[in-house]
Parts: structure tokens; C-alpha cells; sequence
């Protein structure tokens, strides 16, 4: 009779509570397979014409009544038809603009109005990903219409991309409501009616050189990066040009989130990056001779080793200048020693942007952490 060790017949009983019965080492070995990749074939939606209604909605942080009428008379000097959301100016908790319930519901007010053409969104802060199990991808995909915003609208960026509509990273009320006369916002007007920006972007000490072409995804990362996995992850996508900014957040909070991209296979599935304003962030990583690098610093270290382009300091995101892009269309980034360029690959009359030249406004500390929901 064959003797086993303490240790071996331990081994063999665990084995037979785990399994059935024990097989071969192949049949033992669990594969993990990886996360299902989707293809992004995200239509456009139509482009806005004079006297189109659009509609304001609060779908995370609140904004007083007083900056959506504000914006309202911007988009009636626009020539459009501002209709403010049933629930735009309610405050729940102290923040929310609204119960999910009540925040949702002026969504499907919005969507489900033929007359709609285009949803802006009043402001940001946090609550968008309260809502991300309250809609089906084909509810979205059957009432194709723009959405706008940034920061927490993030998320319904990537339930738009996922539903296969394109969408658009712009300002909000909160900044329209200042008179929309500032290029940030009239190259959003202009965008909803069918001028398609092509923009020029100055050199940047961190670029990285090349030229590719892919879906763009993302927004601010503390945002989008938490929803890996739900059904409002833009970067299960395939052929990625990966679009981030942030605000107010340190340096390795930052880095932990795009590891958390690179754990999840999102860096490896990207054919470009483009990193925007990084806001009033961190500064505590210091290069070998103690002085200060910055986030797109660390993030290029991060980054080189995909050998894809990288483009540097897009002005879009918290800063005083936020031009607007298309999520969920294909782009081309080429970028070059002395200059890279932004293209979208949509139909609509061509626009020549040079970001250098644009200015805004300086936005007062105070107020860029309100909108990005760090105080009350």
C-alpha cells in the first residue's frame, strides 16, 4: 500500500473538496479570461439648427436658478430654445440636484421630447454614477441626441459611447451663464450647429511623437476610471485615443487611477493619448535633483512604453479654457516636435483652431472647486 505524508494527504483532501475529483494539473489551472472588448460605432447626432429647443438638466451636483436663466438667455442669443428640466433647481443632501429618481427622470424628459435636439448639462460635482443602472444602451441608442458637459459628466459620456452615440466635452451652465460670448463657449455653439474644430496644439516638453487615429473616450479620471466594468465603460472599446484631465487631486491619486487603466488592459487597447488640464493637482514627486516634475511628467514615464502618441496639454478640462471634443467619434492625433493636431473624423464644415491663441477669463480658485464639487 502507498504511504502519503501529513502534508501530501492534506493536499489530496483539499483537492477533493474543491473538486470532484482531482485531474490533471491543465484541468486545475483556472484562465482568467479578459474583460469582453466592444466596438464603439458611436453615430452622430443631428446638428442643431435656429429655434431647435435644447434642454437644461441637473443630472448630478445642483446649480442655482439663477446661473441656468442666465444660460437660458445665452441660448436664446444663440437662436435656440432653452426648456429647463421639471427638476433643475431642487437640492437634495445639500448637493444633489434632485433624488436619482428626480435626476433621471429630467433625463428621460429630455430624451424622450422629439423636439429636443441637444441635453446640456448645468454643472458636475459627483452623482452621475448613481444613475448609470437606470437607463438601457438601446433607450439611449433609439433617441440619438447630444449631451454636454465635463467633469462628473463623464459618466454619461460613456454610457453615450457605449450606447453608440457620439457626444460632446464642453462647458456647462455654470460657466455659460457668464454670457457665452468667451471662445470656449461659441466653439461649442459652433460645434452644435456643424462647425467641426481641427485644432493646432503647441509643443509640449512631454509629447511623444506619432500619428494615430481611434475612438475617443475618457474625460476626468476619478470619474470614468471607477466605472471599469459597467455598462457606461467607453474603454472596453477597441482602438482608443484616451482623453484625460483632472482637478484638485494629488499626483499618486492620479497615477493610481491610470494604473488601474493598465491593470484593466484600457492603456494596451489605447492607439493614443491626449492629456488635458490637470488643474490646481499635486506636486509632490520631485525629480533626482529634488525639484517638482509635473503630472503630464509622470504620466509620460507611464506611458512611453506603449510606443503610441501622447499629445500634452490640451486645453480642455477645469482650467480657464475647455474647448470642446467629440466623444465617442474617430479622431487623428499627429503630433510632432513642433506641434500636434486634433482632428475629428465627422462630417461638418472644417474649422481651424489654434489653441494658443485662445483665452479666457481667469476663474477664481473658489469657484473651479465648486464646479468640480470639492466644497458646497
Amino acid at each position: 500500500m502507498k504511504k502519503y505524508s501529513l502534508m501530501t494527504a492534506v493536499a489530496i483532501l483539499s483537492c477533493g473538496i474543491m473538486m470532484t475529483s482531482c485531474k490533471d494539473d491543465e484541468d486545475e489551472i483556472e484562465v482568467v479570461k479578459p474583460q469582453q472588448q466592444v466596438v464603439l460605432n458611436c453615430q452622430r447626432p443631428d446638428y442643431l439648427k435656429a429655434g431647435d429647443k435644447v434642454a437644461l438638466i441637473s443630472p448630478s451636483y445642483y446649480t442655482p436658478m439663477e446661473n441656468v436663466e442666465k444660460t437660458a438667455d445665452v441660448l436664446r442669443s444663440w437662436g435656440l430654445q432653452p426648456v429647463i428640466g421639471p427638476n433643475v433647481g431642487k437640492v437634495v443632501d445639500g448637493r444633489y440636484a434632485g433624488t436619482v429618481a428626480e435626476r433621471v427622470s429630467d433625463i428621460y424628459w429630455a430624451l424622450n421630447d422629439p423636439a429636443v435636439k441637444a441635453i446640456i448639462c448645468n454643472r458636475g460635482g459627483y452623482g452621475s454614477i448613481q444613475l448609470i443602472d437606470q437607463f438601457t444602451l438601446a433607450e439611449l441608442k433609439a433617441s440619438p441626441k447630444w449631451i454636454v458637459g465635463f467633469s462628473d459628466i463623464s459618466t454619461l459620456h460613456g454610457l453615450w459611447s457605449r450606447a453608440g452615440v457620439m457626444s460632446i466635452h464642453g462647458t456647462m451652465s455654470s460657466f455659460l451663464a457668464k454670457g457665452g460670448t468667451d471662445e470656449t463657449s461659441t466653439l461649442m455653439r459652433d460645434l452644435l450647429m456643424g462647425k467641426v474644430p481641427r485644432y493646432e496644439v503647441p509643443s509640449h516638453p512631454q509629447n511623444i511623437e506619432g500619428k494615430a487615429s481611434g475612438v475617443l473616450v475618457g474625460g476626468n479620471i476619478c470619474t470614468f476610471a471607477p466605472n471599469l466594468g459597467s455598462q457606461a465603460d467607453a474603454t472596453l472599446g477597441r482602438d482608443l485615443i484616451l482623453f484625460v484631465e483632472e482637478v484638485e487631486e494629488s499626483m499618486h491619486n492620479i497615477d493610481r487611477q491610470m494604473r488601474i487603466l493598465q491593470m484593466n488592459g484600457v492603456l494596451s487597447r489605447c492607439k493614443g493619448v491626449i492629456l488635458g488640464e490637470f488643474t490646481d493637482c499635486g506636486t509632490e514627486f520631485k525629480d533626482a535633483t529634488g525639484a517638482t516634475i509635473s503630472v503630464e511628467a509622470m504620466l509620460h514615464d507611464l506611458l512611453k512604453e506603449y510606443h503610441i502618441p501622447v499629445l500634452c496639454g490640451f486645453p480642455a478640462g477645469h482650467g480657464d479654457v475647455n474647448l470642446p471634443l467629440v466623444m465617442g467619434a474617430n479622431v487623428t492625433i499627429d503630433v510632432h516636435s513642433d506641434e500636434a493636431t486634433l482632428q475629428f473624423n465627422i462630417d461638418g464644415d472644417q474649422q481651424r483652431v489654434v489653441t494658443s491663441s485662445i483665452t479666457a477669463p481667469e476663474t477664481p480658485a473658489a469657484v473651479r472647486m465648486w464646479l468640480a464639487g470639492k466644497t458646497e
